[in-house]
């Protein structure tokens, strides 16, 4: 039975993996598509290919990706497609998906928003701002991120987690929000200020959050993790405290 489990377990954490690698190819492929490959111009696609390195996507995965996006190679391509509606709750919730087949992907949306209630486009994005997102951190703890959100141009920054780098040496995070048009000028700014940038992307910042007991949260993230966990979705943006 022992044997049986660890083997469950490593089928398990092999298609977790699997499902990893593919979002990641999805994404790359997307930022290839959208602005170019060349990730020197191309901030998305730069994180993107940062990201999938740090998670060890093989190469030849990555360089299939960036082509297919470029145009560059035949085979599935994939577009982004934004679905809006509410959780169980009436929590807003925006939910960013990567597909090669969009009936496929509006099916099984439509399934998933079950138990709370799938809208028409608009019908909750007034309640999110959309705005350029980098996380970063920086090896000088007592950096000042407020000052640094200003040098750099961000509209503003919040403090992340202390995380360690790759040789085990700690450092400080924060999250910095800028407008859509200046994403790539803060993040270019960001790195020459020695921040080592972990995402730089476009995301839904909701406006206000709901704040919910216990009970009701549990409903809510059950939800959201019902959709998370589709092949299809990449990022899942809710309206909760």
């Amino acid at each position: 039975m022992g044997a049986q489990w660890k083997h469950a377990g490593r089928q398990a954490n092999a298609a977790k993996r699997g499902a990893m690698i593919s979002k990641l190819a999805k994404e790359i492929q997307i930022a290839a598509k959208q602005g170019g490959a060349d990730p020197g111009g191309n901030s998305r696609l730069r994180t993107a290919l940062e990201a999938a390195r740090r998670q060890s996507v093989p190469r030849d995965v990555i360089e299939r990706a960036v082509k297919k996006g470029a145009g560059l190679l035949e085979g599935a391509s994939y577009e982004l497609v934004t679905y809006e509606g509410f959780a169980p709750h009436k929590v807003p919730v925006i939910v960013e998906c990567m597909t090669d087949n969009k009936n496929r992907t509006a099916s099984d949306i439509r399934i998933l928003f079950r138990k709370g209630q799938l809208g028409s486009s608009g019908s909750v994005g007034y309640l999110f701002d959309r705005m350029g997102v980098i996380e970063a951190a920086h090896s000088d703890r007592s950096i000042d991120i407020e000052g640094a959100a200003i040098e750099a141009g961000a509209q503003n920054v919040e403090k992340m987690e202390d995380s360690v780098d790759e040789n085990g040496k700690p450092q400080i995070g924060a999250r910095f929000f800028t407008e859509t048009t200046d994403l790539d000028a803060v993040n270019k700014a960001l790195i020459e200020a020695g921040w080592a940038t972990s995402a730089a992307e476009m995301r839904y910042i909701p406006k206000s959050l709901i704040t919910l007991g216990d009970a009701e949260s549990k409903d809510v993230i059950a939800f959201l993790e019902d959709i998370d966990d589709n092949d299809d979705v990449h990022r899942v943006y809710p309206a909760l405290a």
